[in-house]
């Protein structure tokens, strides 16, 4: 007896062969994807949403089969059928929900799956209420059987393959359940075709209900339980990822809250917090291995005076700039950390001594030495390193950092640019400099600072034409402190712009006080720093002396050295300018220490050129600082400046600075800087007066 299909049953049958074959893949990223009880329902309820699929499309496969007799169903049988699919369709998901599938576990669990698929098949044809029962080709039947068998292990393999979240795996996905569903109606359609059915059969029981009625109810409950399924596993996803992301965005928050307490903003390197940790195992390593380690303090020189001069933007790169440099000098396992403003810190974990650290701080010392670019300019800075070594010089983290400071500030203390390592002796300066500072905040108001002129003198005529006024800080304990002491601790701490402004202010009225006492009118130059040059109450400032005190502008002198103007030129032409059209003297300090360009040079409306003393120390025997020196007067009278030499000491010093024409010169030769009551005696002696009692109003 010979059967017929309805074609239109049968698509439907690959459809939802394909549909079940889509939801059995996602449902193994679902199973994956979760743990515990989670992981387990997705498998439960998975198994009896990819067994009804499986079974319906088998059930709607004999449906669209039809004899020409009525066909009717045991419904036990067939109920068990359905029960084989659910079966084998929690064992396919949780093959493929482990976290390894060998070639041997994929061969085994395909075999059994594809016999498991076989057996739900012909329990299906065995719940046909025929009598005889149907017969079956042995060919067609092991076809049958074998395509199970393969497209069960192809299944699996694509299923454990496919189990991520990514994009492009939806597509890979949907083709894989095309070609599967194919497979499984291949299979069944073959398990079909391997039937036959004698001519004398006959159906020993009715049909329940009509044929198209069961497909329809059927198809439909099918594609509902697949849809739900598939839904579900859709908004479990979405909330997986979102979870995932809220967690993955939660510990980036983490690592970047970790990174920036851990790390300077500025530089990225990293800061006190982590670089104390750092040490500290370096010291555990190092007493453990019983080797060396080494914290080098860098400081940078003068790094005040770049951001005074070209503002913070370029001091940041320069910043920058040297972190990049001193990373470069250490190996992987060293750390450079920046501890704040112009300081850094190199630990150097393991080394074999003192040696090794001053052989790295001598790399350094030539690496910052070298120019740095930074926005069309070049600039130079120098550091001063200190160094400490474990255990020498102490076992813990704070005392390495702290005895290596100590070095680096005695290395300031004796001239910058250079390194030191600890000794003991250094161990009391850290201290007495904290101390330094905090008294020098209060002596301000305690009127501890004086001034203390030193004479210009006219080399042509040996005439006093002039004095400049040098600050001095009267200690009530410690007496007078030298200015190399106090000055750099003023600049850093920002104290500088009140002392400058008391150091113009003081100045202008004493030279008033000394022309009304009947002294002559001579010009009293005053030291303006970085900080207070680029102030925008500067010309107030001195405005407010002139004023206050009465003196004539032309008797005022602002020295600036040359590094701050040439450092922001155009700023400081505009602010010169302005100093000159009140009528204020101007003179460029240090000369031949910085970097001038001589096409600002000229443009700068200045009156005098000041020669650096280090030029002058050994200008009569060393023919380079001669040479410098002839230059630079040279250089100035071609400009129509005058000429000043600092620091003459000597009679040699003096002759060789007339005859290269030198205008006037300053320096112990003549006097030290003296407090205003000695330097009266000066000038009267200048004017031949004899010397008299001082007033208190002016020996003030």
């Amino acid at each position: 007896m010979l059967g017929t299909y309805n074609y239109g049953l049968v698509v439907i049958s690959v459809l939802v062969a394909i549909l079940a074959s889509y939801t059995a893949l996602d449902l193994a990223s679902r199973i994956t994807a979760s743990r515990g009880k989670t992981a387990r329902a997705w498998l439960v309820g998975g198994a009896f949403s990819m067994g009804s699929g499986i079974w319906s499309m088998h059930f709607l496969g004999m449906l669209a089969f039809s004899l020409p007799i009525p066909l009717g169903y045991d419904i036990p049988v067939t109920l068990f059928s359905m029960a084989i699919a659910v079966v084998v369709s929690g064992f396919a998901l949780h093959i493929v929900s482990r976290d390894s599938l060998s070639l041997r576990k994929l061969t085994i669990g395909g075999v059994l799956m594809g016999l498991g698929i076989s057996a739900m098949h012909y329990t299906g044809m065995a719940a046909m209420e025929t009598h005889p029962h149907a017969t079956y080709d042995p060919l067609l039947f092991a076809a049958s059987v074998a395509i199970a068998i393969a497209a069960a292990i192809a299944a699996l393999w694509i299923a454990f393959t496919l189990r991520g979240e990514s994009p492009w795996m939806r597509y890979a996905k949907l083709g894989s359940a095309v070609i599967m569903g194919f497979a499984i109606t291949g299979m069944h359609y073959t398990g079909m075709a391997a039937a036959h059915f004698s001519p004398d059969t006959i159906c020993v029981s009715g049909p329940l209900v009509d044929n198209s009625w069961m497909a329809g109810t059927l198809t439909g409950t099918t594609l509902i339980i697949l849809s739900v399924t598939l839904a579900l596993s859709v908004i479990d996803a979405r909330m997986i990822s979102n979870t995932a992301n809220m967690a993955a965005s939660l510990q980036r928050a983490n690592d970047e809250l970790q990174r920036i307490a851990l790390h300077d903003p500025l530089t990225k390197l990293p800061n006190r917090v982590l670089l104390e940790d750092r040490i500290e195992q370096a010291v555990a390593h190092a007493e453990r291995s019983k080797a060396h380690c080494a914290v080098l303090f860098v400081d940078l020189d003068r790094f005040k005076m770049v951001n005074d001069s070209l503002g913070h933007f370029v001091g940041d790169e320069l910043l920058r700039g040297v972190a990049s440099r001193l990373h470069g000098l250490v190996r992987a396992e060293d750390t450079v950390s920046r501890m704040g403003g112009d300081e850094f810190v190199l630990l150097l974990r393991e080394v074999d001594g003192v040696a090794d650290a001053m052989d790295v701080a001598s790399k350094a010392l030539a690496a910052l030495r070298e120019p740095f670019r930074v926005h069309q300019q070049e600039l130079y800075v120098t550091p001063s390193i200190g160094i400490a070594v474990y255990p020498d010089h102490g076992n813990t983290a704070q005392m390495l950092i702290t005895r290596a400071d100590a070095a680096m500030y005695n290395v300031k203390k004796g001239g910058r640019n250079d390194v030191r390592v600890f000794a003991t002796e250094m161990s009391t300066f850290f201290p007495e400099r904290l101390m330094l500072e905090n008294d020098l905040r209060r002596a301000l108001e305690r009127r501890e600072f004086e001034l203390h002129y030193q004479p210009k003198v006219e080399l042509e005529n040996g005439a006093v034409v002039g004095m400049e006024a040098l600050v001095r800080w009267r200690h009530p304990r410690k007496g007078l402190v030298a200015p190399d002491q106090f000055i750099p601790l003023a600049e850093e701490s920002g104290l500088i712009i009140p002392i400058g402004r008391w150091v113009v202010e003081e100045a202008c009225r004493q030279n008033k006080a000394w022309q009304d006492a009947g002294m002559p009118h001579l010009r009293v130059a005053v030291n303006i720093s970085g900080l207070q040059f680029r102030q925008k109450d500067l010309l107030d400032t001195i405005a407010y002396a002139l004023e206050s005190s009465g003196l004539s502008p032309e008797c005022l002198e602002i020295e600036i050295t040359e590094s701050v103007v040439m450092q922001n030129a155009s700023d400081a032409i505009v602010t010169l300018e302005k100093l000159s059209t009140m009528g204020v003297h101007v003179s460029i300090d240090d000369f031949g220490t910085g970097y001038s360009s001589l096409s600002y040079l000229k443009r700068f409306p200045i009156d005098k050129l000041k020669i650096d003393r280090s030029f002058i120390r050994d200008v009569s025997s060393d023919m380079e600082d001669a040479a410098i020196v002839r230059a630079t007067i040279g250089l100035a009278h071609n400009l129509k400046l005058r000429v000043v030499a600092e620091g003459v000491e000597t009679a040699e010093q003096l002759q060789f600075l007339r005859a290269l024409g030198c205008d006037e010169y300053q320096g112990y030769y003549k006097s030290r800087p003296v407090p205003p009551a000695e330097f009266e005696l000066v000038l009267r002696g200048e004017i031949g007066l004899a010397p008299v009692t001082i007033s208190p109003a002016v020996a003030a």
